[in-house]
């Protein structure tokens, strides 16, 4: 199951992002997501960020997806472009 994080402001990030993003990088998105969802992690590049054993990032190009994942459920926190500060708060 994929869930948006669970506060307010969070999904509103995320649907920014999501704006900001061209049709091609949004179907980036929409695939990867769905591979997620369907427990199909081969040929995504997913690493698990530091100090935090359920955080994980999946990287296409420049986009950043940063998710919790806990049991079969996948929390989106982030969809970002890569700048310094995108690990800041993870």
């Amino acid at each position: 199951m994929i869930c948006s994080s669970a506060s307010k402001a969070d999904m509103d990030k995320i649907q920014k992002a999501l704006e900001r993003l061209s049709d091609k990088e949004r179907q980036w998105i929409r695939d990867i997501v769905e591979k997620l969802k369907q427990g199909r992690y081969q040929g995504l590049d997913i690493k698990r960020l530091k100090a935090h054993h359920d955080v994980l990032r999946v990287r296409k190009g420049d986009i950043r997806i940063i998710y919790r994942q806990s049991g079969d459920d996948i929390f989106v926190l982030a969809i970002e472009r890569r700048c310094e500060k995108t690990y800041r708060d993870f």
